[in-house]
């Protein structure tokens, strides 16, 4: 089964601090780095070394080219990548000493698309394919609107998170990934501690009855609610050093696991799993591990 994504391609530069910057400050860096990055890019590089045939849809500047290598290495059919003149997307990046970050994004080039685009790049999926798409690339609506019509399976993470995502036709999704924050956002609701899983199932079963709705927390894990079902599994106790990608890390992973058919308790405690490896390293695209990795760390978490 083969999965498209239609994501953005970024160039991170990324720099180590003590802190995040905070107004009006200048603060040194005590490392820098100019890499490969965007969601979509690294969800793809995801996809790939959990095992899944991903092809990625994506624009960039072609003095950026050399920044590709990882899509390449990881995998990824990069036959459908294309160059034009606006910049490459990219973002600024502080990661402090603690693992946390803080990002800057501009989208450059992953803006360019227009409908018509949607269209020559969907003529090569058929019914039955996976469609992954993230919030950082033009023409989203138009995007799901056409695949639903092709008959495809659709994936949608809304980050970065805007008022527009309410517009969006979200009940053609088979997947919908959000944070806690996102998920009661979109529903309208408050937030509440400790979040009330039999509650949040009700209202997403009522929502968008054909989702499954993934929801991460962080330290806490992570939870699959579908047709009134809820699946969770808890986060992986690692000491974190950089946590850029992480997310991107979970979703390749789950979705792999999803299009092989394993239960949604596996594909979320894989997807944590591989989350978990991730966060040890610095960096996005980099810190995504292989899957034999990832099986070695749940064989080892089995036996402890």
């Amino acid at each position: 089964m083969r999965i498209y994504n239609y994501g953005s391609i970024n160039i991170d530069h990324v720099y180590q601090v003590a802190h995040l910057v905070r107004p009006g400050e200048t603060l040194a860096s005590q490392d820098y780095q100019r890499l490969l990055g965007g969601k979509g890019a690294n969800q793809s590089i995801a996809l790939a070394r959990a095992g899944a045939h991903v092809t990625h849809w994506g624009r960039y500047h072609a003095h950026d080219a050399d920044l590709l290598a990882p899509l390449s290495k990881a995998g990824v059919d990069m036959s459908a990548l294309q160059t034009v003149p606006e910049p490459s997307g990219h973002a600024m990046i502080q990661v402090d000493v603690h693992g946390e970050n803080a990002i800057v994004l501009f989208s450059g080039a992953n803006q360019s698309f227009q409908p018509p685009d949607v269209e020559d790049l969907l003529a090569t999926a058929a019914v039955g394919d996976w469609l992954l798409l993230q919030n950082e690339c033009s023409c989203t609506a138009a995007m799901m609107q056409a695949a639903s019509v092709k008959g495809l399976h659709i994936a949608f993470n809304p980050a970065p998170m805007t008022a527009a995502v309410q517009g969006l036709p979200l009940e053609k999704l088979a997947v919908l990934f959000v944070n806690e924050s996102e998920v009661l956002a979109l529903l309208g609701e408050s937030a509440q501690t400790p979040l009330d899983q039999d509650w949040l199932a009700a209202k997403l079963q009522q929502r968008w009855p054909q989702t499954r709705v993934v929801v991460t927390l962080g330290g806490q894990g992570a939870c699959c609610f579908y047709q009134g079902e809820v699946a969770c599994v808890p986060a992986f106790a690692v000491e974190a050093v950089d946590t850029t990608g992480a997310g991107d890390t979970f979703i390749g992973y789950f979705m792999q696991a999803l299009m092989n058919e394993q239960s949604l308790a596996v594909a979320l405690q894989r997807a944590c799993a591989a989350a978990a490896l991730s966060v040890q390293h610095a960096g996005a695209a980099a810190s995504i591990p292989a899957a034999q990795d990832v099986a070695a760390f749940l064989q080892r978490e089995a036996s402890t």
